[in-house]
């Protein structure tokens, strides 16, 4: 593997972790608040914290990957 290849992996796995860290933590807090509101709907009893919580992690390391892919490709460009 030459030393672009490394680079490009180590920003896609970056990028990604942050992305899985951010939106686990979004998605969590705002279950948590949904929960606590005054007036509680459907949508927010009808969905699983945890699943909730798994599908904000998905979605950022989705985000998360295609940041890193679009930062490579606008790099590549330059060059």
């Amino acid at each position: 593997m030459d030393r672009k290849t490394k680079r490009l992996l180590l920003l896609v796995c970056s990028c990604s972790l942050a992305g899985v860290i951010l939106g686990g933590t979004s998605s969590w807090a705002e279950s948590n608040s949904c929960l606590q509101s005054q007036t509680v709907t459907s949508d927010c009893l009808t969905q699983d914290p945890i699943q909730r919580t798994i599908q904000g992690m998905a979605t950022g390391l989705v985000a998360g990957a295609g940041a890193a892919g679009g930062v490579a490709w606008n790099l590549r460009h330059e060059d």
